[in-house]
Order: C-alpha cells, then sequence, then structure tokens
C-alpha cells in the first residue's frame, strides 16, 4: 500500500468584518400627487344623444311624470354610456337641463330632449345641447352673481386677517406692558428696602448720645494729685 501523498489544504481567508454602526441608506419619499380637478380632466367620452322621455311616462301617474322622465334619463345615459354596474348615482344632471324638463311643471314634462354626455374618471356629466336664449340669459345672470359673491368672500376673508393681525398685535403689547409693569414693581420695591435700611440707620444714630463729662470730678481728681 503506497502512502497516499497528503495534500496541503488551503484555508480560505474571511473578509475582515468591520465594526461600527451600518450606514444608514437614504429613502427617497415620494411626493403626494395632486388630485386634478374634473374641469381640468379631458373626457374619456363624449356622446350627443336624443332621449325619447316619453316612454318613461306614459304608463305613469300625472302627479309623477317629471321624475319618471328624470329617472329614465339617467337609467338611459348609465347604459349607453358604460357606467360600472350601470349606477345610476355616478350620473351628474346640469341644474339647466333638470330646470328644462320641469319648465312646464310636473305633469307636462319634455316629450324629448337633447343632450351632450362626457364621462370623466367613470362620473357622467349631461348639459343641454342646444341651450336656448332664455337659459342663455338665466348663465349669464348666475355667473355674475358668482362673482359678486366671490369678491365678497375675499374681502370678508382680508377683514377676517386683518382682525387676526390686530389681535396679536395687542396680545404682544399687552405682554410688553406686562413686563414694564414688572419691572417697575420690583423697582419700587428696590426703592422702599433702601429706605427703610437708610431709615433704620439713621434712628441707630441718633439715638446713640454722646456721654455727659462732669467737669467738677476731673478738676477734684487733679486736686488731689
Amino acid at each position: 500500500m503506497v502512502d497516499e501523498q497528503k495534500k496541503p489544504v488551503e484555508k480560505e481567508e474571511k473578509a475582515p468584518v468591520e465594526k461600527g454602526p451600518k450606514p444608514v441608506e437614504k429613502v427617497e419619499k415620494k411626493k403626494p400627487v395632486k388630485k386634478t380637478e374634473s374641469k381640468d380632466v379631458k373626457p374619456e367620452l363624449v356622446r350627443e344623444y336624443v332621449v325619447p322621455l316619453r316612454r318613461a311616462f306614459l304608463k305613469a301617474p300625472e302627479y309623477r311624470k317629471a321624475k319618471k322622465a328624470v329617472k329614465y334619463l339617467k337609467e338611459f345615459l348609465a347604459k349607453h354610456m358604460k357606467v360600472e354596474d350601470r349606477d345610476v348615482n355616478k350620473v351628474k344632471i346640469d341644474k339647466y337641463l333638470n330646470n328644462e324638463i320641469w319648465h312646464r311643471g310636473i305633469r307636462k314634462p319634455l316629450p324629448r330632449i337633447k343632450v351632450i354626455a362626457e364621462k370623466k374618471e367613470g362620473i357622467v356629466y349631461v348639459k343641454l345641447a342646444d341651450v336656448p336664449e332664455i337659459v342663455k340669459f338665466k348663465m349669464a345672470q348666475d355667473e355674475k352673481k358668482l362673482k359678486k359673491v366671490d369678491k365678497k368672500a375675499v374681502k370678508e376673508v382680508k377683514k377676517a386677517e386683518a382682525a387676526e393681525e390686530e389681535i396679536k398685535e395687542g396680545r404682544a403689547d399687552s405682554q410688553d406692558k406686562g413686563a414694564e409693569k414688572e419691572k417697575e414693581k420690583a423697582g419700587t420695591e428696590r426703592n422702599e428696602l433702601a429706605q427703610e435700611k437708610s431709615a433704620k440707620a439713621m434712628k441707630q444714630t441718633t439715638s446713640a448720645k454722646p456721654k455727659k463729662v462732669d467737669v467738677g470730678v476731673t478738676q477734684r481728681k487733679s486736686l488731689k494729685k
């Protein structure tokens, strides 16, 4: 038997372990995404329909015909604009369109109406396609009223801000006056203490009378000597 030659085993060198706190990795914070308003978002779908409302209220009682017409309009648009689960609450009707359906009363709604539907973020916004002149006049009046209301609101906000600033300034002035009063009180107390000490010292000096010397006694002592 030949002795097998023993091969030298190479030891694996381990990397030196660095002691100390581990470096902290910087995590970049994501900025919050601002939600855009429905007016700024581009519509996904824009369609124009002539909706036959007579079907909805033919068999309805007279005191519910206009309500049935509005309900049918919402159902029609939820179906044709492909709203999720045909949810009627996701169909928003413009107030001028609603007034146009109702302007002849609850018993005699319009038999058909032409509308423009826009789908934005899953919500359908409906408005009149052919706007009559009376409705245009009302829209212009409402815009003017809104502008006036906005100006009044801005003025009220400015007044409130001015009042808050005045209150803050008054608080600062009152704090300064309080500090001055405290300083004055401390100064008056020190002056009173100093006056009391000086008065006591004066009393002590006045109370200490000089000793009387008898001249005759001193002369007798000198004669005896």
